[in-house]
């Protein structure tokens, strides 16, 4: 059973009632749910949380979900984390892991966010959703919509992956592609909402998918017996992921599950859309828009994340980084992550690699410290940017390459 008790903005601190439905606050800030922690800690054992569903449901008391025929679950969540030591010794990591998200449903961590989501649309009797999306957040949401009999619609700049397009297709959502990039996509559910009826569950303009998100941090510390990594590679686009788990650990510690000690917090973009970075470094509190973003990783492409500012306190209270990469190394370090521990991961999880090796050469990490990289989706789902790498063979390179051709 929940202990939800309200919602509260993350700027301004005004809070709304729990149960109602909401997009942002009246300020403009984010809103984030709050639980009676107290009365969790009295009533919810973290023994018991194996005793639980395999999958990000078994931390339910402190998920916004009142009403348990609400959830609408796809088996999200419980993925594994790997000990990576033919990649640590490559990159001089002696306690390397890798928390693999990209075995979720739909090939993404998109999947535990959209599970909270359209399980509260569903309990609040919201019947349609609209979506900005890079990708895989579409993906989810036509997914979770099609299982709970919701209407989905889905805007997506017109390059996105081909994977993508035709699952949100084959779900039955109704899929709009645009001309430009997510801020465009955003931008176009924002005016139409209204006339339309739809119910906006754009990255953080609606208060439950970073509930489903934060699930990561209390996977993670399950996963590691209730303690944290020294630090945690996050792939930053919208950013949510971070932001989750960052309020999971301040809801864990109040639970007295996990000591005040947090990771690093080192948030990984690409080169050609870095506005997270970019403010890190700058010592700004919020990001500027982003001018001509640019990136084989869509889901990095996101010009300007509505969680800026916490994602720069949560990157600056941890003593954690920002980092950028490029693509070039994104996908050689896909392709190195994929042949030595065989994973094959998603561009925005293998910029992970490529940073982790220059924040090693940099003496930012030490050896000896333990590190998780979110890798976030399913390599499966970028066969286009994959395929630059490997051209397919023909004729007697086709032979020459070990295929067996017919006579």
């Amino acid at each position: 059973m929940t202990t939800v008790t309200h919602l509260e903005c993350s700027r301004c601190a005004k809070t709304y009632e729990a149960g109602q439905v909401h997009n942002l606050c009246s300020c403009g800030g984010p809103l984030l749910v709050r639980y009676d922690l107290e009365r969790a800690r009295k009533s919810w054992n973290r023994a018991w949380i194996p005793n639980g569903p395999a999958s990000m449901w078994r931390y339910q008391p402190v998920l916004p979900v009142r009403r348990p025929e609400s959830i609408v679950s796809l088996g999200e969540g419980f993925t594994p984390l790997i000990r990576a030591r033919r990649l640590g010794r490559r990159l001089g990591a002696e306690n390397l892991w890798i928390k693999d998200e990209g075995v979720n449903p739909t090939g993404s961590f998109k999947a535990r966010g959209l599970s909270c989501a359209v399980s509260m649309a569903l309990e609040l009797g919201i019947r349609k959703l609209a979506i900005p999306s890079a990708g895989n957040a579409g993906s989810a949401l036509a997914a979770y919509a099609a299982a709970a009999g919701l209407e989905a619609y889905i805007f997506m700049p017109r390059d996105v992956p081909q994977s993508n397009f035709i699952e949100c297709m084959s779900f039955g959502a109704r899929v709009t592609l645009v001309d430009g990039l997510i801020s465009d996509c955003a931008r176009l559910v924002a005016e139409r909402r209204a006339a339309e009826g739809w119910f906006e569950v754009t990255t953080l303009k609606e208060p439950y998918r970073v509930e489903g998100k934060k699930t990561l941090g209390y996977e993670l510390a399950e996963q590691f017996r209730w303690t944290l990594p020294d630090a945690v590679f996050y792939p930053t686009g919208g950013g949510v992921g971070l932001i989750g788990m960052w309020k999971a650990f301040a809801e864990m510690e109040a639970l007295g599950w996990i000591s005040h000690e947090r990771p690093k917090m080192i948030a990984v973009q690409a080169a050609g859309c870095q506005p997270v970075v970019r403010a890190f470094e700058a010592g700004a509190d919020s990001c500027r828009f982003f001018e001509n973003a640019s990136t084989l990783a869509s889901g990095l492409r996101v010009p300007k994340p509505l969680g800026d500012f916490l994602i720069l306190e949560a990157i600056r209270k941890s003593r954690g980084t920002a980092i950028a990469v490029d693509d070039d190394e994104i996908l050689d370090a896909g392709l190195e992550l994929a042949a030595t521990e065989g994973i094959f991961a998603a561009p925005e999880g293998a910029a992970c690699v490529a940073a982790l090796r220059r924040l090693l050469a940099s003496g930012f990490l030490s050896a000896s410290e333990r590190i998780v990289i979110f890798n976030t989706g399913s390599g499966l789902k970028y066969l286009e940017s994959y395929s630059t790498r490997h051209p397919r063979p023909a004729g007697e390179a086709a032979r020459l390459g070990g295929l067996i051709t017919p006579r």
